[in-house]
Order: structure tokens, then sequence, then C-alpha cells
């Protein structure tokens, strides 16, 4: 596992030292601070979320912003009992886990304001550190890939399945299945009100390279 050991009830992270947030750490910006604490927590086998913003009154500049683990707090009791036939499991434990970034100056500098190490849950093992959210990333060749597939009725989960095979198993996937999933549908809600006069594009095209190709159709008042 990438922890080093169980100290008071927390796991805490095995990381090497020079990636690890240090207090007094200075960013030129706010995001590269946040990007800063999103490669240490992939590296160390968890998730982060965006959480408590602060800004001045005089300027309206964030002047505090706090990233924490995504296992941060519990879920509302209205939320778990409701009555949905599909229920979200529990991912939130109670962490503590968390960067404080602060502004500085005016030149919008940030350093590391506190930083508390610990979780209340175990993180991932090597193995399965390739599922976390900041690990997954669907790559334009597997958008290529799977809308190539498409266009032969091979659904998103099944191209999913022969990516795997492609690049020797599920350990070197760079994304997870939901996330081909939720790109096909996000293709299908982006063409949507479009599909058919994409289909009259298509078949001109094949008119234009064989002139025997004929096609006719009509429309109606939608």
């Amino acid at each position: 596992p990438l922890c080093a050991a169980n100290i008071d009830n927390e796991w805490i992270p095995s990381c090497p030292t020079h990636l690890k947030p240090v207090v007094g750490i200075k960013f030129d910006t706010l995001q590269q601070g946040i990007s800063f604490y999103e490669n240490y927590a992939r590296l160390s086998g968890f998730d982060t979320r965006l959480y408590f913003t602060k800004k001045r009154k005089s300027d309206g500049k964030l002047s505090l912003k706090y990233c924490v683990c995504n296992k941060e707090g519990f879920r509302e009791k209205l939320r778990l009992q409701s009555n949905c036939k599909k229920k979200r499991p529990i991912t939130r434990m109670g962490c503590n886990a968390r960067i404080t970034l602060k502004l500085i100056n005016d030149r919008d500098n940030y350093i590391i304001f506190s930083f508390h190490e610990g979780h209340t849950h175990p993180l991932t093992t090597p193995n399965s550190a390739h599922r976390t959210k900041q690990s997954r990333n669907l790559t334009l060749a597997h958008k290529i890939y799977i809308m190539d597939n498409s266009r032969v009725n091979i659904g998103a989960t099944k191209s999913y399945r022969l990516m795997k095979e492609h690049v020797g198993g599920y350990q070197n996937m760079a994304a997870s299945v939901t996330d081909s999933k939720n790109f096909k549908r996000d293709i299908r809600k982006h063409i949507r009100g479009k599909d058919a006069q994409m289909l009259i594009e298509n078949f001109k095209r094949k008119q234009q390279m064989c002139s025997s190709f004929f096609f006719k159709y009509e429309v109606d008042d939608k």
C-alpha cells in the first residue's frame, strides 16, 4: 500500500519528500498550488476536491483556498435515507487531510499556509492507483478509437475491452469504462437535433465519390 504507517488512527502516505506539501512553499498562482496538491494526491493514492474559499472584502481576491481529500466530511442524513432506487455509495469518511493556500501579496502569489497529512482511511495500492480521479484521462487516441468503432456498431464498453487487450491489461488503461460511456453520452448529446443533417451530408459525400449513387428525402413542418 501507499501508506508508510498508521499513526494515531491516521494513515500517512508514502511519497517522495520533495513532492510533499510543506508549510511555506510559495506558488506564482493559485492554480499552481492546486496542481501541486493534486499531483501529490495522485502519487499518494487518493483523490482531492476543492473546498472552502474566502475572499478579501477590499478587492474581492481569493485570500484562502482549501484543497481537501475527497473523503472529507460526511453525507447528509437526508440524502442517505432517500428512497431512490439507485443509491450512491458512501464515500465520505470524515477525512481531515487537506492544505490551505493563502494569498500573500497583491501579485497573486500563494503559499501553503497549513497542511494536514494524515487520512482516516487506507489509501489505494499501486495496482489500483490508476483508478483514482487524478490518474484517469481519456486521451484523444481513445476517443478516436471509440468513435471509429461506433461506425461499425461497436459500443463504448466493448471498445474499452478491446483497448484493454491492446495495452496489455486494465492496469495500463488511463481511463475507466465509465469514462468511455460518458464520452459516448456526451457525443450523442452534442449531435442531438443534428443527426438528420449529418446523415444527408454523408449521402452527399458518397454521391460525389460515386455518380450512380442516388438518394431522396422529404421533410415535414418540424
